[in-house]
């Protein structure tokens, strides 16, 4: 499927999806948390995309909102897309979790977290993975204050 068939299906599915491509890269579209869970499930089952595959998934902070990036592929077509979840708090980021549409999600789900903050609603296993649990704060968000390497932003 090229990019503009794929835009233009996003569309009709999620009307208020931003979605832009340029040229022959991938098609990028970013949705609200409340639209995530819907679009992911229609983009991964339906028969004209069939994205199966999470290639990754990766928190991002851009200090006056969060984000969530999801690269996707179709292994049958090898077509890939990027979908994003703009997050808009950063004082309590949620957005649901899509592990139960791709398996591989939820560890990095919880590395995200873990690093971020971000929560995943109704994951089976939220918890920290790569600190320990009285780790206090997140240390890849922009206003995290290491006090131990004095690395700031």
């Amino acid at each position: 499927m090229d990019n503009e068939k794929l835009k233009s299906l996003i569309e009709s599915w999620e009307p208020t999806a931003e979605v832009t491509y340029e040229g022959i890269q991938h098609l990028t579209a970013v949705v609200a948390p409340e639209k995530l869970y819907a679009l992911a499930e229609k983009l991964h089952g339906d028969k004209e995309t069939q994205f199966d595959f999470l290639t990754c998934l990766s928190g991002v902070d851009y200090k006056e909102h969060m984000e969530v990036v999801y690269h996707l592929r179709c292994q049958a077509t090898f077509s890939e897309m990027v979908l994003k979840v703009k997050i808009p708090t950063r004082t309590k980021p949620e957005v649901e979790t899509v592990c139960t549409i791709w398996r591989a999600a939820e560890w990095h789900e919880r590395e995200v977290f873990d690093l971020f903050g971000i929560v995943f609603l109704k994951h089976p296993d939220l918890r920290r993975i790569l600190l320990t649990d009285d780790w206090v704060g997140y240390p890849l968000r922009k206003d995290y204050v290491d006090t131990v390497n004095i690395v700031s932003y």
